[in-house]
């Protein structure tokens, strides 16, 4: 294993106090080599190794899939996910302070997204995704990381009872170039697809209404039945995530306004369909 930095000591660093626990976990149960464990974990092998070594905090379902192959359960189950938290929180803030939108959005009965600049993460393909992420400058082993986690929180579309989800699409998102022409042929044949599912509306808001209130950013919006409606805002740095219910508010304004001037389902499929032709050529 490499050595660790004295910036990544188990003793000073609580994600090098995780991947040393985590290591010992994989070993009690009989993963003699990282491979193995990233194998059936599906994953690669320097993840592993970035996760032992306290180079990368793992993210939450990652952790809790070792845990599970590992066998690990009760007390030291809790400890361990409560410290992943924890390293999470520490190495990025902001990643940290938007995973209760996740945790909202697995359990919600109302979900809405308005997306003005890419397609929203609950429907994007595996090849659209990873397009993203490698943009962004991540590694490798963190794209594929993040597009597992990403292509695991689309289980939502498939749960029962299934959410209600509207998501209104400005029409220029259809024609930004994500990847190859393959990529977005793809993605827009995923958009028809799930646009015929009877709980998810898809909308386009046609692009020659001219500017629109939902400009300033993306909306996504997730009601459930034991917390207030919660707001995820994109940000170009970092992500708000609030509860605050004057921003709800305006939010929700936003939203319906996008909404009441996109085009009804029907003919929001035809502009999809339409769109994914222009690609497939």
């Amino acid at each position: 294993m490499p050595p660790r930095s004295s910036s990544r000591s188990p003793a000073t660093n609580v994600a090098a106090f995780l991947g040393e626990r985590l290591s010992q976990v994989r070993l009690a149960a009989k993963y003699q080599s990282q491979e193995a464990l990233a194998e059936a974990l599906r994953t690669d092998r320097t993840t592993i190794t970035k996760i032992e070594t306290g180079e990368r905090p793992p993210n939450g379902n990652l952790l809790k899939e070792w845990l599970t192959a590992c066998g690990v359960n009760g007390l030291h189950r809790e400890t361990l996910e409560g410290l992943g938290v924890l390293a999470r929180v520490k190495e990025d803030p902001g990643r940290a302070q938007a995973a209760p939108w996740f945790e909202t959005e697995a359990k919600a009965h109302t979900l809405r997204y308005w997306a003005p600049v890419i397609v929203p993460g609950l429907v994007q393909t595996r090849a659209y995704a990873r397009e993203l992420f490698t943009a962004r400058g991540f590694e490798e082993a963190d794209v594929a990381e993040s597009v597992e986690a990403r292509m695991n929180r689309q289980a939502i579309l498939d749960r029962s009872p299934a959410p209600d989800i509207t998501i209104v699409l400005w029409e220029p998102v259809l024609d930004h170039q994500i990847g190859t022409r393959e990529v977005m042929s793809e993605q827009l044949n995923r958009l028809v697809e799930v646009s015929q599912r009877h709980m998810v509306a898809i909308h386009v808001l046609p692009s020659s209404l001219g500017a629109n209130p939902g400009l300033g950013g993306a909306v996504n919006l997730a009601a459930s039945d034991d917390a207030p409606e919660l707001l995820l805002s994109d940000g170009l740095v970092e992500d708000s995530l609030t509860q605050e219910s004057a921003k709800v508010h305006q939010a929700r304004g936003t939203f319906g306004s996008v909404r009441a001037d996109a085009l009804n389902r029907a003919d929001s499929r035809t502009a999809l369909r339409k769109a994914m032709e222009r690609w497939s050529t």
